[in-house]
């Protein structure tokens, strides 16, 4: 006699499973369906939560297996050879909290899958560039703002998305998004930032360099000046601070630096942070300071404010606390002793 249990397992066991292209061609259905038609609640939308989970569990396995190489290979070809990443990010707003989780870490898996796929992920964000446009202004909306500010950092693993990203309209949102009133929000734009201006050095020294024939349109540092570095906000400008000096002191960015450090006006906003209240922020625009400092062709007007304020300068360095932090100490003392000797130019 067969027990209720033993036919339970039986039929759990006959039941037939889904290949993961299977699982991406009902998904992509689904939110198909939903253009044109809202889901039932009850039953449809149901169902497409169960599938991104089901998607979900292909890319990252559970607590019993590792994620098949193969499975995932199989997945991102089905998922990026038509546009069920389009489908499923305008979609995400009609998702519940959790199955938002689940789409966003989804999204997340495809950008990190290996070579070949990889490929197969970067081909299809090159061909649907907007689709950038849509995880950016994701930042206005506070439901969305984490979901879709991941999305954005892990596409950022792609050069041509930091190429784009780097172009000045999208700067310019993300500049305002780092300003904004939630800290939250504000803190995962700025971690963006630092991913696209760290990542991809090459793209990003280009990109700079550009920066200074823009026409019409405000420079990348006079923006980082004028809406970071000076803001009211400490953690806003503390990281600016840190990020600026991440940017100048890369060896890939040795030209953009020397065009930095021959810039009266970013060397008046330099100094002003080494008087900040905050010492983290002292210490950190110190690393950018010594720039100017150690420039062995010092612009004249330059060499003038540093002679003017040298006493000023010399009491405020003399004055850093003592740190364990032995090239700081180091920096310090050569710092000290260039400004003791320079003497103005005719």
């Amino acid at each position: 006699m067969l027990c209720l249990s033993s036919l339970g397992k039986t039929v759990m066991n006959t039941k037939k499973l889904r290949t993961p292209a299977e699982v991406v061609q009902k998904t992509r259905s689904l939110l198909l369906y939903s253009k044109i038609n809202s889901l039932d609640v009850g039953s449809q939308m149901g169902e497409l939560n169960s599938l991104i989970r089901e998607l979900k569990l292909i890319l990252y396995g559970d607590d019993d297996s590792e994620p098949s190489a193969e499975a995932c290979a199989q997945l991102t070809v089905e998922f990026f050879k038509e546009d069920t990443l389009r489908l499923l990010i305008i979609f995400l707003p009609k998702l519940n909290l959790e199955a938002r989780k689940d789409a966003t870490q989804v999204v997340a898996s495809l950008q990190r899958q290996p070579l070949p796929s990889r490929f197969e992920v970067s081909r299809y964000l090159e061909a649907n560039l907007d689709l950038l446009d849509i995880l950016i202004s994701g930042y206005e909306d506070p439901q969305l703002a984490l979901h879709y500010g991941r999305m954005l950092k892990e596409c950022l693993r792609h050069q041509i998305v930091a190429s784009y990203l780097l172009e000045p309209i999208q700067l310019e949102k993300l500049f305002g998004y780092i300003q904004h009133p939630s800290f939250d929000i504000a803190a995962d734009a700025a971690d963006a930032f630092k991913d696209l201006l760290t990542r991809h050095k090459s793209t990003v020294s280009e990109s700079l360099s550009k920066n200074y024939v823009w026409v019409d349109i405000p420079y990348f540092f006079t923006e980082m000046n004028e809406k970071l570095l000076k803001s009211g906000n400490y953690i806003t400008r503390r990281q600016a601070v840190k990020l600026l000096g991440c940017i100048l002191l890369d060896r890939s960015n040795s030209c953009v630096m020397t065009r930095y450090v021959s810039s009266k006006d970013n060397l008046i906003i330099l100094m002003n942070l080494l008087r900040d209240q905050s010492r983290n922020i002292q210490i950190d625009a110190f690393h950018v300071f010594k720039l100017f400092v150690a420039n062995e062709n010092k612009p004249p007007e330059i060499v003038s404010i540093l002679v003017t304020n040298r006493s000023k300068i010399l009491r405020l360095l003399s004055a850093f606390a003592y740190t364990d932090d032995e090239m700081f100490e180091t920096d310090k003392i050569q710092v000290i002793n260039k400004l003791a000797v320079l003497e103005l130019q005719d």
